[in-house]
């Protein structure tokens, strides 16, 4: 099948790999035994150079041994398993003295090296790959239409029309029990073990994509060995293979998340979900989202959350294409705590959208919002995107009248309350867009002319308040029981 608008792979070289000698005895000899912490350059396929690397961990598979590496100053997006044919071993350096010390505690594998005859691609020169750490999602994700998509969905396929607006029942689901307390964190440095570091599932099948994951998620351990993992696309229930996901779905009479249905606009709706009320999706839905998410540590303590789903629909019902999620109460201000477009969405304008929801909501509820810290690395990107455009927009609308010059009297303050973006974020947004200056005890802000010519607000999606249908919710103080009268 066709690949999914998105940037082909690149491929290892177009010319046939050339077939390089055993190495010499002598320099093999003087190699440290590879262990988890060494560091080796491994020819990296999108930079088509070697890349200082490090080793995470080992593994013997038919008597071959794999190393999986994490690539120095990359996202651990592009982290995979490779062989030693991938490696240029007369670099390989033994692990720092902290490396030693934490290998040494958790009884780590060590593999000698063995010379043998290895293929690289014609010589290529090593470069400062710092700079290019930034490497596009799409070259790191690989999705296809799935080849059984369309028997699948005439199988299962039901007389799906578009309902009313209205609350659906929320679906009924068995309690788990909060085993993980609330928190975040990147846990590649947090000192989380090791075992987090490595991907443990290899391939997901969501509704008409095979998609590769980028991170490791907690699945039960019987689903790592799988070759894919098939999630019903409604229920986020995940199967081992197709024929138990067919069973599932002539049994699951979801079309949609579980949930109202709040916003409504062409064929793009939001579910509201409560994360008490239905723990077993939301709980799915950290599952699935844990595995392209690095820095979120929370798995199953999902009652203090609200989850906001955004669907695509079509004949065969509201597929999922993001979500984001916010605190039911948080006494910081935070109006978001984790947003994810899957990637077969991504490069759409469904990120800003979903951030712009989220601040529609806070206006609603009256409230001044920020996202809660910290992001993720395109997380970032798009916020201070949004928040950019959304100061801009802000001030065209205060632009002086005809035949006025002078500008119209604005704050800080006054642009938090017109955005409902808190003043720290305006801050750094004035300065990501170097107009805000320091003058004589106090910010001013300057505009030329032509950046207001040259502004052109470039989302594709916009939130249309007359298609939401959405209440605040009032939170009310739970009753002292020991109150006296």
């Amino acid at each position: 099948m066709p690949m999914v608008t998105e940037p082909a792979q690149t491929k290892l070289t177009e010319s046939p790999l050339e077939s390089i000698g055993p190495l010499d005895t002598k320099v093999v000899q003087s190699l440290p035994k590879m262990t988890e912490g060494c560091r080796v350059p491994v020819y990296l396929d999108i930079q088509k150079t070697f890349v200082p690397a490090e080793i995470v961990s080992i593994r013997e598979l038919d008597g071959v041994y794999e190393f999986y590496i994490h690539y120095v100053n990359f996202n651990r997006r592009l982290d995979e398993w490779v062989t030693v044919d991938k490696m240029n071993l007369k670099e390989l350096a033994p692990p720092s003295s902290s490396s030693t010390s934490s290998a040494s505690s958790n009884n780590t594998q060590e593999v000698p090296v063995i010379p043998q005859p290895r293929t690289v691609p014609p010589s290529t020169t090593t470069k400062n790959t710092a700079a290019s750490s930034d490497i596009s999602a799409g070259n790191t994700t690989t999705f296809f239409l799935s080849d059984d998509a369309d028997s699948l969905n005439s199988d299962l396929s039901r007389a799906a029309t578009l309902p009313s607006l209205t609350n659906f029942p929320a679906a009924t689901s068995a309690t788990i029990a909060p085993t993980k307390a609330r928190g975040n964190g990147n846990t590649h440095q947090s000192g989380a073990h090791s075992v987090t570091k490595v991907k443990n599932i290899n391939l997901i099948h969501l509704g008409r994509y095979f998609i590769k994951p980028w991170y490791f998620s907690p699945y039960p351990e019987e689903f790592t060995t799988c070759p894919v993992v098939y999630i019903c696309e409604f229920c986020l229930k995940y199967c081992k293979d197709l024929d138990a996901l067919k069973r599932h779905r002539t049994k699951c009479t979801l079309i949609h998340p579980p949930g109202n249905e709040i916003y409504r606009n062409g064929t793009i709706s939001f579910f509201e979900i409560d994360g008490r009320k239905n723990k077993t999706y939301a709980h799915n839905m950290c599952l699935l989202a844990k595995l392209f998410l690095d820095h979120k540590t929370l798995y199953y303590d999902t009652d203090p959350f609200m989850f906001y789903i955004l669907t695509e629909f079509d004949a065969q019902g509201f597929h999922i294409v993001g979500y984001f999620s916010k605190d039911k109460e948080s006494s910081e201000d935070y109006n978001l705590s984790c947003i994810l477009t899957l990637p077969p969405y991504q490069k759409k304008g469904y990120g800003h959208f979903m951030i712009e929801f989220s601040y529609t909501l806070s206006k609603l509820e009256g409230k001044i919002g920020t996202p809660e810290k910290p992001l993720s690395d395109l997380g970032l990107l798009s916020y201070r995107r949004y928040w950019s455009e959304a100061i801009l927009e802000a001030l065209l609308k205060h632009r002086p009248n005809d035949g006025e010059s002078d500008y119209p009297s604005l704050s800080i303050n006054d642009l938090s309350e017109i955005t409902a973006i808190k003043k720290e974020d305006v801050l750094a947004a004035l300065q990501n867009l170097n107009i805000i200056r320091y003058q004589q005890g106090s910010y001013v802000l300057s505009i030329t002319k032509d950046l207001f010519d040259n502004y052109q607000d470039k989302r594709r999606l916009r939130v249309d308040t007359k298609c939401l249908f959405w209440t605040p919710k009032i939170a009310t103080k739970p009753a002292n029981q020991f109150q006296t009268k």
